[in-house]
C-alpha cells in the first residue's frame, strides 16, 4: 500500500502559443510531482517538440507510451502551460486504453507578463480540454483553484488528494476480501451480494469457520509460525493477567489466518467473531483483527464484508489504519456528539494506550475464560473521517456514505474500546443512515480524507455515496 505512486503526464500545447511555455511547463511538472514523492512517465523532447502533444501524431506516442506503461501508472495528469489542444489531449487519453484517474491542471498567468512572449491562456484552455473529456466520456478531476502553479504550495497539496484518489481506485478495484466463516445468525444487518461486489472488482474469497479451527487443531504448541505469532502479540498488546493457554491459541489463529491469507492472495478479512470461536475454540479473535488492521490489512467484525470495504478505502487514501466501529450511544444531550464503540478489535493505532482483555458482553454467554483476546482502551482525540459502503440489491450499485468530524477527549467511562466522536450536522446524518437502511457499523480512520474516499468512489467507480460535507 505504501509504494511510490507513478503519474502519466500529458503536457498540452497549441502551436501558435508559446513553445517555450511547454518547455518549461513540462519540467516544472516533472519536478513538482517529484516533490510529492511520485514517479513520472511523460514524452521526451526526442519524442516530440518539447515533450508536449499537439497533433494526432503526438497523442499516439504519448498513448502508447502510457500503454507501455499500463502497470506502473497509477493516474494521469494533465498540464497545460499554454492554451493547450483539446483533441491532442483527449485523443491520447483514449488511446492509450488506460482507465486511471485524470488530474487537470492549468498554470496561471502573470498580470505582468501578458503579451504575445508570455501569454498563456490556460485558464480558458482548461475549459475546452474539459468540454472534449465530458464529450469522450473520460471521467476527470480539477485542482482546487481554477489555475494552479505547478511549484505551489496548492498544487503540492492537490497531487496527494488527486494520489490518494488513485490509490483508492487502484486499490477497490482489485480488492480481494476473505470471508472467514458466516455470519452470526442474528445479524441480517451485514447481508451483503458478492455478484455486485465481484461486478465492481471486488472479489470474496470464502472458507468455513471449521477449516479455519481444523488447520489449528492439527498445528504443534512449537510450530515455528505458531512461536513467530506469539512473540509478535504479546510485543504488540499488554497481556498481563491473560492465560498462558488463551494467548497460545490466539498465535495459532493468526498463524492459521496469515497462512491461508497467503494461499487465497487476499488482503482484507471478515471474520465470524462470535459466538462460535468462543464456544467451540474458547477465546476471541479480537486481537489478531487488531493487528492485521494495524498492518493497513483491515479486519472486520462480525463477517461484516461491506465494512472491511469502507475500511480498505480509508486505509488506502490515507496510508494509516482503519477501524469498524458501531455508531452506538448518544453522548449526554448534545446532539452532535455519539459514542462509537466496539468490543474490541481496533487498531492499536487508535488508542490512547491499550492492553488485552476479556470480551464482557459474550462472557455472560460463553463464560469468561472464553472469551480473552480483546484489546480494550480509549480511543484517542484526534480528526477522522468515517465511511459506510452496502450493496443495493435492489438496484444493483453500491452506494455508502462518507464525512469527517473529530474523537475528543470528553469523558467516558465504558469497557471495550470506544471514543466521543463528534460530528457537524450529526443528527442530519442520523436520519440519513436510518431513512436509507444502512448498517449500525461504521469504518474509522483517524485522517482526513473524506474527499478524495468521493471523488474516488463517485466518480471513477460509479457507486452513489453520499458526502455528509
Amino acid at each position: 500500500m505504501n509504494n511510490q505512486l507513478t503519474m502519466g503526464i500529458v503536457v498540452g500545447s497549441r502551436g501558435f502559443f508559446p513553445a517555450h511555455l511547454a518547455k518549461s511547463g513540462r519540467e516544472e511538472m516533472i519536478a513538482a510531482l517529484d516533490r510529492a514523492g511520485m514517479k513520472t512517465v511523460v514524452l521526451g523532447p526526442e519524442d516530440t517538440k518539447h515533450g508536449a502533444v499537439q497533433t494526432r501524431d503526438d497523442a499516439k506516442k504519448c498513448a502508447a507510451l502510457f500503454a507501455a506503461n499500463r502497470d506502473k501508472l497509477d493516474g494521469i495528469v494533465v498540464t497545460l502551460p499554454n492554451f493547450g489542444e483539446e483533441r491532442a489531449v483527449v485523443d491520447a487519453l483514449r488511446l492509450s486504453g488506460l482507465n486511471l484517474p485524470v488530474l487537470i491542471q492549468a498554470t496561471p498567468d502573470s498580470a505582468g507578463r501578458m503579451t504575445i512572449r508570455d501569454r498563456r491562456d490556460s485558464f480558458c484552455g482548461k475549459m475546452s480540454a474539459c468540454n472534449n473529456l465530458k464529450q469522450y466520456g473520460i471521467p476527470y478531476s480539477l485542482t482546487t483553484l481554477h489555475t494552479e502553479a505547478p511549484d505551489s504550495e496548492q498544487f503540492r497539496k492537490d497531487a496527494l488528494w488527486f494520489g490518494a484518489v488513485c490509490r483508492v481506485v487502484k486499490g477497490l478495484r482489485s480488492m480481494r476480501i476473505g470471508a472467514i466463516g458466516a455470519r452470526p445468525a442474528a445479524f441480517n444487518t451485514v447481508r451483503y451480494s458478492e455478484k455486485i461486489l465481484e461486478a465492481n472488482g471486488i472479489s470474496v474469497e470464502t472458507v468455513d469457520l471449521s477449516e479455519i479451527l481444523g488447520r489449528i487443531q492439527r498445528m504443534k504448541d512449537d510450530d515455528p509460525a505458531a512461536k513467530a505469532k506469539l512473540a509478535a502479540i504479546k510485543e504488540y498488546v499488554a497481556t498481563e493477567g491473560v492465560p498462558a493457554a488463551a494467548l497460545l491459541k490466539m498465535a495459532k489463529l493468526g498463524a492459521v489466518i496469515d497462512r491461508w491469507k497467503i494461499e487465497t492472495d487476499v488482503t482484507v478479512t471478515a471474520v465470524q467473531c462470535w459466538t462460535a470461536i468462543e464456544d467451540y475454540f474458547g477465546v476471541v479473535p479480537c486481537t489478531v483483527m487488531s493487528m492485521m488492521s494495524n498492518d493497513l490489512a483491515p479486519s472486520a467484525c462480525e463477517v461484516d464484508v461491506c465494512g472491511s470495504v469502507a475500511m480498505y478505502a480509508l486505509a488506502l487514501a490515507s496510508q494509516t489504519p482503519s477501524a469498524l466501529l458501531d455508531w452506538n450511544n448518544n453522548y449526554g444531550d448534545n446532539p452532535d456528539k455519539a459514542v462509537c464503540f466496539h468490543c474490541s478489535n481496533l487498531p492499536k493505532h487508535f488508542f490512547e494506550s491499550v492492553r488485552m482483555d476479556y470480551q464482557e458482553i459474550i462472557a455472560g454467554t460463553v463464560g469468561k475464560d472464553n472469551t480473552f483476546g480483546t484489546c480494550v482502551g480509549r480511543v484517542k482525540a484526534a480528526p477522522m473521517t468515517y465511511a459506510r459502503f452496502s450493496t443495493d440489491e435492489t438496484t444493483g450499485k453500491v452506494r455508502g456514505y462518507v464525512g469527517e468530524g473529530r474523537f475528543t477527549d470528553d469523558p467516558l467511562d465504558t469497557f471495550g474500546g470506544a471514543g466521543v466522536v463528534e460530528i457537524p450536522r450529526m443528527q442530519t446524518l442520523l436520519r440519513y443512515i436510518c431513512e436509507n437502511g444502512f448498517e449500525h457499523h461504521v469504518a474509522a480512520n483517524l485522517a482526513q480524507v473524506a474527499g478524495p474516499v468521493h471523488e474516488a468512489t463517485t466518480k471513477y467507480l460509479g457507486w452513489e455515496v453520499y458526502s455528509h460535507a
